[in-house]
């Protein structure tokens, strides 16, 4: 397994960013969101025009995108975390052999500053968020227009 970080420095192509995007799509599931709002977040993420920024990381058997995450950076150190983890899929074809923990361990090493994310609870990969110290310390809530 192959592993590769994009950081807005690395001018990512746009067929890279749209390759990620269109593979986050299909393997959120349930859990995910429309596709310009991935493609949106991974622009964030890569953007070095943007205040804060973020990284992805990308992992792939061969040319086949095995799993991807997408990090923003608040830019609020302190009072809400330093970055959100905003995305983060595994293929469904390398689901429980380990990867999603690899990811973020991975994605450890390379955040600076604590790390949030949201998680449905109904989602199964809580537990491995759990496991890796994540905590439920807030109710969110959102108002949406």
């Amino acid at each position: 397994m192959d592993y590769t970080f994009y950081f807005p420095k690395d001018k990512v192509p746009e067929q890279t960013r749209k390759e990620v995007a269109d593979f986050l799509y299909e393997h959120l599931d349930q859990f995910g969101d429309k596709h310009e709002y991935i493609t949106k977040c991974i622009n964030f993420a890569l953007d070095d025009q943007e205040k804060f920024g973020g990284f992805v990381l990308v992992s792939r058997d061969g040319d086949r995108i095995t799993g991807a995450v997408v990090v923003n950076k608040t830019g609020m150190g302190g009072y809400i975390p330093d970055n959100i983890l905003v995305y983060i899929a595994v293929h469904k074809d390398y689901r429980g052999q380990g990867l999603g923990r690899k990811l973020m361990e991975k994605t450890f090493e390379k955040a600076k500053g604590d790390i949030k994310l949201h998680v449905e609870p109904e989602n199964p990969a809580r537990h491995l968020y759990e496991k890796l110290g994540f905590t439920s310390k807030y109710l969110e809530m959102r108002r949406t227009q």
